[in-house]
């Protein structure tokens, strides 16, 4: 992948499916790869209602638990 979408829900999926996929380790290690500052994905994901598990190391809806 060469970019990551600007559409929030398919920036979310693309982000949690290179997650979820091993292809970072981690949400910086992404961040870096795609030179996004980790703070700036966080709250502009947060203005679209997902907040980043980094327990399950994946963006989540606002309010969804488990």
């Amino acid at each position: 992948m060469d970019h990551l979408p600007s559409d929030p829900a398919m920036l979310v999926s693309s982000i949690n499916m290179l997650l979820r996929d091993e292809e970072f380790d981690t949400l910086d290690s992404l961040c870096a790869c795609f030179d996004l500052e980790p703070a700036e994905l966080h709250a502009r994901l947060l203005g679209e209602g997902y907040v980043y598990s980094p327990e399950q190391r994946q963006f989540r809806p606002s309010g969804y638990d488990a």
